[in-house]
């Protein structure tokens, strides 16, 4: 599996504001770059948090673009993924939509109840006790032949991803912005490192609209 990391911050790291409320810090151009990336992928990944807060849909939006996929053969738009420890994914939400396939990680902590209500709108994937373990979460989703993985987020599912060794590619867009916040959230909170630290190696480097898009590859 490879597995791509895509993010947008602003020119101080900051992904939204310390409210957690989306805040448009790419404009056109990226949005398109976005797009094109969602539409190359197998599943686009997310924490739920980004779901509770965003409610994203995670679809491909330019029909010329959910055409290309389908004359190859897949489906209109990329499976979706939620990491969700303790199935706190609302039955409402867009993601559980019908417009694409969706897949819950959850750890065995999450309520049989629960469990049972998301089953009707998506398939499960239990991995770990208290939380999700995303080796097993990601082996699991490469046997359902999801080989080329886009994550859009949030902080902490960023950072695990990483801790776990997982991630190949990161991809950042920082915009001309200032949010500042202690408290608002960054490309990786978690835990954070301590020692150990990701290396990595710088690939790509393009102005979009009046930010940067930077691509980095994992150094080995």
């Amino acid at each position: 599996m490879h597995v791509v990391v895509n993010a947008a911050m602003s020119a101080d790291g900051k992904l939204s504001s310390h409210r957690r409320e989306q805040i448009a810090i790419s404009g056109d151009a990226d949005f398109d770059r976005v797009d094109r990336l969602r539409a190359d992928s197998d599943a686009v990944v997310v924490g739920v948090g980004t779901v509770l807060a965003d409610d994203p849909r995670l679809t491909v939006k330019d029909e010329s673009l959910r055409d290309e996929r389908l004359e190859r053969g897949d489906p209109a738009n990329p499976a979706r993924v939620v990491v969700d420890s303790r199935g706190r994914t609302p039955l409402e939400a867009e993601i559980l939509d019908d417009e694409a396939a969706t897949y819950v990680c959850l750890s065995e902590r999450a309520p049989i109840d629960r469990r049972m209500e998301l089953s009707d709108r998506a398939d499960l994937v239990t991995a770990g006790e208290e939380r999700v373990d995303l080796l097993r979460a990601f082996a699991a989703l490469e046997r359902e032949g999801l080989e080329q993985v886009m994550v859009e987020g949030g902080g902490e599912l960023i950072f695990s991803l990483f801790e776990a060794g997982l991630v190949d590619e990161l991809r950042v867009f920082v915009g001309p912005k200032i949010i500042g916040g202690r408290d608002a959230p960054t490309l990786a909170d978690g835990e954070g490192f301590v020692e150990e630290f990701p290396t990595l190696t710088l690939a790509e480097v393009a102005r979009v609209d009046d930010g940067v898009l930077l691509v980095w590859r994992i150094a080995e």
